[in-house]
């Protein structure tokens, strides 16, 4: 039998491979003599760089950038073995957790760093760019990303804006001449699990400005900022970005992307599972295992174990579920091809003592999964077949 785990990784207690190797040590003490192939996954969110760097033998770089509000932080980025894709999670240089609760502010926050690790990449020669958009501090449209890069962005006076999404509103024309030329020659994918636009409802102010500190008057004047941003760079830029599904991730910066660069917008899903080659693994394969920290109705939008399932379930392999604890709506997963799924914690407990004790529990509940998976085996031998 051949068992292939692929895992996402429990946040907070244990990376990717970490969970892979602890399930496959619970089903190597009832299946000793399968063949197990381990793989790290993610869904182009936290966590993407270092599931895609494992995966492929690369190389983990780490750089000093400009962070959200101007001062320097520490960041990474990835490169593939092969040394021809750099992996990036813009959350690595403008996201939420490189600043205090205190210090969210969206209406000043900047992507620009962003650009810096996409310029880092070029100067290594990386040909293909993958630019995770998720966990962001900012609302800027992009426009930080695209400075970093080379273009200006002007007021009616000519003086260019300082950073942040309400300076968006006095936006009069965008200077693109000075973009890096290398950005035409590199294929640029965009891994993100939302279609939200960049403006109205449902767009990047009014769903994620809340959680990144803004205040409901400060919703409303983001949105109108970056609704006059769009115009403007359909003026000049000739792309009308402001609909398109994806265009409000990271704070608008999916728009940034498309107006700027040739990139395209993908599920990060898609993007990790493509680069991980797991269409080919799957194809010779008995049994898929997957995993994450919690699964939930969230899960199923786009999330690794979906992703892995969807592969899955395209050989007609059946996938279990091996996960730290399970949510509101988890029963939606058996749609997209989980044909079952095992919650890690045995009991109400701290959460410091959950975490201290992740692998003990993905351990003992993969022998018990297995235990069960191989009395079925042995129940099938000994029925009659079914009339």
């Amino acid at each position: 039998m051949k068992i292939a785990i692929v895992c996402d990784s429990f946040k907070g207690s244990l990376p990717p491979l970490d969970v892979a190797e602890e399930i496959k040590a619970g089903f190597s003490r009832v299946f000793p003599e399968a063949d197990y192939l381990c793989l790290p996954m993610a869904d182009g969110g936290e966590g993407t760089v270092e599931a895609l760097v494992q995966g492929t033998d690369g190389e983990l770089v780490r750089c000093s950038v400009t962070g959200p509000l101007g001062a320097p932080v520490p960041a990474f980025w990835g490169i593939s073995g092969n040394g021809q894709t750099a992996i990036i999670e813009m959350a690595a240089a403008a996201g939420l957790p490189l600043l205090k609760p205190e210090e969210y502010d969206p209406l000043r926050t900047t992507t620009y760093g962003v650009g810096e690790l996409v310029r880092a990449a070029l100067d290594r020669g990386c040909t293909h760019i993958i630019l995770g958009l998720g966990g962001s501090a900012t609302n800027d449209g992009g426009a930080g990303f695209a400075q970093a890069l080379g273009a200006r962005f002007l007021d009616q006076n000519g003086q260019e804006l300082p950073p942040g999404g309400a300076a968006l509103a006095r936006l009069a024309d965008v200077d693109l001449s000075g973009m890096d030329r290398r950005l035409a020659s590199v294929t640029l994918e965009g891994a993100c699990d939302v279609t939200s636009p960049l403006t109205g409802p449902q767009g990047a102010s009014y769903v994620f400005g809340p959680q990144k500190g803004a205040t409901p008057a400060d919703v409303t004047c983001l949105d109108e900022a970056l609704a006059h941003y769009a115009r403007i760079l359909l003026k000049h830029c000739g792309k009308d970005v402001a609909a398109v599904p994806g265009a409000g991730a990271a704070g608008g910066l999916g728009a940034g992307l498309l107006a700027f660069t040739d990139a395209q917008l993908r599920p990060g899903v898609e993007i990790v599972s493509d680069q991980l080659r797991l269409d080919t693994y799957f194809r010779d394969v008995d049994l898929v295992i997957t995993g994450e920290g919690r699964m939930d109705e969230q899960s199923a939008h786009g999330k690794a174990p979906m992703g892995v399932a969807q592969v899955a379930r395209a050989h007609g392999r059946p996938v279990i579920a091996i996960v730290g604890s399970t949510g509101e709506g988890v029963d939606r997963m058996h749609r997209v091809g989980i044909g079952a799924f095992f919650d890690t914690v045995p009991r109400p407990e701290a959460l410091a003592d959950v975490l201290a004790q992740a692998r003990e529990n993905i351990r003992r509940t993969s022998e018990n999964v297995a235990a069960a998976l191989r009395m079925g085996i042995e129940m099938g031998r000994c029925l009659p077949p079914r009339p």
